[in-house]
């Protein structure tokens, strides 16, 4: 199975995945506003009939990837992002506990953009 082209639109807060042309999946997402910075996963979603394609596992990988390339961490407020966390530690260090902190207060703070 072909991986999905995966765009990063940032200003947007969206980690897309398409097969052609058609969307298939996102991760949504923000950049933590508080020092360190970190990307936090707040939905990942795969679109009705792609379903277990691997497009979720690949959008996550692919968040890691990004946040692994920038120096900073990924705090997986999203339960499928969490979970693939578990299942892959070498690809998905622990943030550390204050900038987990710190993601769920700017989540909650903001609650009109998720």
């Amino acid at each position: 199975m072909a991986e999905p082209e995966i765009r990063d639109d940032r200003a947007k807060g969206r980690l897309e995945a398409f097969e052609g042309e058609t969307f298939v999946g996102v991760v949504v997402y923000f950049v933590l506003d508080a020092e360190p910075h970190a990307l936090v996963a707040v939905h990942t979603i795969v679109e009705d009939g792609h379903e277990g394609k691997g497009i979720a596992g690949a959008l996550v990988r692919r968040f890691y990837a990004i946040a692994a390339g920038e120096g900073v961490p990924v705090v997986p407020l999203c339960p499928y992002a969490a979970k693939w966390a578990g299942r892959h530690p070498e690809e998905a260090p622990v943030p550390p506990s204050d900038v987990v902190r710190a993601a769920k207060l700017q989540l909650k703070a903001t609650p009109e953009l998720w």
